[in-house]
C-alpha cells in the first residue's frame, strides 16, 4: 500500500517542507545577505548557499515551490469548474447545443493555447492572479471533453430516467445525480492536469512572463540557475531536480486515479 501511493507520499512531503521551512529559516526568499554573495553550501546560516545577489537558496527554493504549486492547484480548479460546467451542459442538453459547444472546443484545440497565455500576460501584464486564471482558462478543453461523455452516459441510467419521470427539474437532476456520479473521473484528470499547469507556468517564468519579482517560483529558479550554471551549478540542479520529481510524481498518481475509476 505505501509503495502504491509513493509518489502521492513524495508530494506531501514536498508540499510540507515548502510550507514549513521557511518558519525556521533565518533568512526570507528576498532578504539579501551582502556579507555571504555566493556563499557556497553549508556555509554560516545558509544550508545551501546563496545566489549571485546574496539571496538564501534554500529560502528561495522553499517559496518557488509554494508559488508553483498554489498557481498549479488555483490554474487546475479554474480549468475543472470551467470544464464541467461546459462539458456538464453540452452532455445533458445535447443536440445543437451539444454540436457547437463542443465544435468551439475544438477550435480552442487548434489554436496554440501556449501563444493564448503569452498573449494574455502582455495585453493584461502579468499578475500572478492572471498567470492562474489564464493558465486554467486553457487547459480546460479536456476536462470539458471528459466529463460531456461521461453525462451522455449518465443520462440514459435508469435512475436519471426515474427522475425525469418523478418531474425532477433538469438542474437538480445534475445536482444530486450527475455531478456525484463523474466526481472520481473528474478528480482524476485533475490530477493530471496540475502537471499540465506546473510545466506552463515554469515555461512562463522561464521566458519573463509568469510571476514576477520579487515573488519566485520553479521557472524563474531554473532561470537564473541556468544563467549561473558555469559559477553555481548547484542552483539550477535544486530547482530543476526539484521540478522533474513533482512532475513525475503528480503525473503517476493522476494516471492512478484515471485507471481506478475508468
Amino acid at each position: 500500500m505505501v509503495t502504491r501511493h509513493f509518489p502521492l507520499v513524495i508530494i506531501l512531503v514536498i508540499v510540507g517542507l515548502a510550507l514549513l521551512l521557511p518558519l525556521f529559516l533565518p533568512w526570507t526568499y528576498d532578504q539579501i545577505d551582502w556579507n555571504a554573495v555566493r556563499a557556497p553550501a553549508f556555509s554560516s546560516s545558509h544550508i545551501l548557499g546563496t545566489d549571485e545577489l546574496g539571496r538564501d537558496r534554500l529560502a528561495r527554493l522553499a517559496s518557488g515551490t509554494q508559488i508553483t504549486l498554489m498557481v498549479a492547484m488555483a490554474a487546475a480548479l479554474v480549468s475543472l469548474l470551467v470544464g464541467i460546467a461546459w462539458g456538464a451542459t453540452a452532455g445533458w442538453v445535447g443536440g445543437r447545443v451539444d454540436e457547437a459547444m463542443m465544435r468551439f472546443v475544438d477550435g480552442l484545440y487548434a489554436l496554440p493555447f501556449m501563444f493564448i497565455v503569452i498573449l494574455l500576460m502582455v495585453v493584461f501584464g502579468r499578475s500572478i492572479l492572471l498567470v492562474f486564471i489564464g493558465i486554467g482558462l486553457v487547459e480546460w478543453l479536456t476536462m470539458a471533453r471528459v466529463v460531456r461523455g461521461q453525462v451522455m452516459s449518465l443520462k440514459e441510467r435508469p435512475f436519471i430516467l426515474a427522475a425525469e419521470a418523478a418531474g425532477t427539474p433538469p438542474l437538480m437532476i445534475v445536482i444530486r445525480h450527475i455531478l456525484p456520479n463523474i466526481a472520481g473521473v473528474a478528480l482524476a484528470y485533475l490530477m493530471l492536469t496540475v502537471p499540465q499547469v506546473v510545466m506552463v507556468e515554469s515555461f512562463l517564468s522561464f521566458l519573463g512572463l509568469g510571476v514576477q519579482e520579487p515573488l519566485t517560483s520553479l521557472g524563474i529558479l531554473v532561470k537564473e540557475g541556468a544563467d549561473d550554471m558555469d559559477m553555481a551549478p548547484l542552483g539550477l540542479l535544486l530547482p530543476g531536480g526539484l521540478l522533474v520529481v513533482i512532475l513525475v510524481c503528480l503525473t503517476i498518481e493522476g494516471e492512478r486515479l484515471r485507471d481506478h475509476f475508468s
